[in-house]
């Protein structure tokens, strides 16, 4: 077996990838907690027909965009593009306001714009940070626009089987953007593609753009809603798009991908994705009616319901890695959330504070409760190898590492622990590395360096394959990665 190299990246067990072997050891799935509603709808340019983009880091603040639609406005059938914005870690939201679109009826409003204020932006949009080398100031904020190719604004959600392409818009603040001149060409080469959930990054990884979009796989009514990868090294010039696979597992309908690079691990690709339930009615007509859901025409919001599942990849691959089918985040209490078009997680994991993370989603759609709430995960705590009270083990694949310092992201119970053994390559435990030589590991720590009898330098092995066995009560392993320290 050829060794992985892992050098001194993190990894997260949120797959199989480093796995041998589990025995009375399980991957498991863990779900956020809420960290509160940051943002409701209370303007005249919003409404129940709000829908979440994108949250990004710009620096000195974080940025949150997301459609109003007050969905009574027969002069736009598709919302307004809204921001707000975060000045602490992304505990607390405000409307700023900007006044970028001038209209009497929408007063201190916050709605980006273009240069000349016109509003064109809202779903399918999507904002991002381009932190590609070199990148100027004034460019660092970039956006992705879904249009037909008749170049008609607001008119991409009317056909969804319609021809259509990207616009690349740019912002030096955020607020206001300008066409990036010259304009790059990315026309699918897939068809029903661009619907909405399209998400772009500068991958560190791959040394390329990614892009994942939305695409419909079959005559519109007929298929999948799925998800198609392309790149591109100068965001000019594109690869012909591929369809993203997803292993031998049914096939769901998703909604948006959200696909980012893990910020503690840019190879690592994590998409919080919404699964949408077609036909899958959880609440009755009266009680829609208690709600208060609004409709558009003759469409009603109450006979679908959905929630979020975690999809990861990995640098360079066409494949998502279904690990995990059950629900990551659910709908949770109350019949407003078991709606159509609710509980989808808007594009951004980020840093809440040294041991969190948080990321964010919407409730509630077609409902004046409509609102954002942000949730929170341990660092890397997506999922775990979880060993259960009466204990178990976990046997690496062989691997090959660079650094110092072993480094294990872990929780134990009370009566709880880990040990860990380091094995040559053909499975003989390394002398002053073995079971006997590791104290069990106890408590609840980000960064917890393994310190063997004879100390925690295991510098002596770097780049010789190696295995990791782990013996576990009571306890979850995160993640793990090897240092250089002192």
């Amino acid at each position: 077996m050829q060794p992985l190299y892992i050098g001194s990246r993190c990894e997260l067990f949120v797959d199989h990838l480093l796995i041998d072997r589990l025995d009375n050891t399980h991957l498991q799935l863990h779900e956020p907690v809420s960290g509160g509603v940051v943002l409701r709808i209370d303007k005249p340019w919003e409404g129940p027909a709000n829908f979440g983009m994108s949250v990004i880091d710009a620096g000195d603040r974080l940025l949150m965009y997301y459609r109003g639609w007050p969905v009574n406005d027969a002069n736009d059938d598709n919302g307004v593009g809204c921001v707000a914005e975060s000045r602490n870690g992304g505990e607390t939201w405000t409307k700023p306001v900007l006044n970028l679109v001038r209209n009497p009826d929408w007063p201190d409003n916050n709605i980006f714009a273009t240069e000349d204020g016109e509003p064109r932006f809202a779903f399918p949009c999507a904002p991002w940070i381009d932190t590609r080398p070199g990148v100027s100031g004034e460019e660092r904020i970039k956006m992705i626009q879904s249009e037909p190719l008749s170049g008609e604004p607001h008119t991409a959600m009317r056909d969804p089987e319609g021809p259509k392409r990207l616009v690349f818009w740019t912002s030096a603040d955020g607020f206001t953007f300008r066409k990036l001149n010259p304009q790059p060409e990315m026309i699918s080469n897939l068809r029903n593609c661009f619907d909405g959930g399209n998400t772009l990054f500068w991958s560190e990884a791959e040394g390329q753009y990614v892009l994942y979009y939305r695409w419909y796989d079959n005559e519109w009514g007929h298929g999948y809603r799925s998800m198609a990868r392309a790149t591109s090294k100068d965001l000019m010039t594109w690869t012909p798009s591929v369809p993203m696979s997803y292993g031998d597992t049914p096939r769901e309908q998703f909604y948006v991908n959200n696909t980012q690079p893990y910020v503690r691990a840019p190879h690592l690709y994590l998409a919080p994705t919404a699964r949408f339930m077609e036909g899958r009615q959880a609440i009755t007509g009266g009680q829609a009616m208690a709600l208060g859901m609004k409709t558009t025409g003759t469409h009603v919001y109450f006979k679908d319901c959905s929630d979020g599942v975690l999809l990861t990849s990995r640098a360079g691959s066409t494949a998502y890695d279904r690990t995990f089918m059950e629900t990551f985040i659910r709908p949770g209490l109350g019949h407003g959330h078991w709606v159509s078009r609710t509980n989808y997680p808007l594009t951004g994991i980020l840093p809440a504070d040294p041991d969190h993370i948080q990321l964010f989603v919407t409730r509630r759609y077609m409902q004046d409760a409509w609102h954002i709430e942000r949730l929170l995960l341990r660092t890397d705590g997506f999922a775990s190898v979880s060993a259960r009270w009466a204990g178990g083990e976990m046997l690496t694949k062989p691997l090959t590492f660079a650094g110092n310092r072993l480094e294990l992201n872990y929780r134990t119970g009370a009566p709880g622990f880990v040990r860990v053994e380091i094995r040559d390559a053909a499975g003989t435990p390394v002398p002053g590395c073995t079971l006997d030589d590791c104290p069990e590991i106890i408590g609840d720590e980000i960064a917890r360096t393994v310190v063997w009898k004879q100390g925690a330098d295991v510098s002596r092995l770097a780049g010789r394959p190696v295995r990791l066995k782990f013996v576990m009560k009571d306890a979850d392993l995160f993640a793990l990665r090897f240092v250089d320290a002192i």
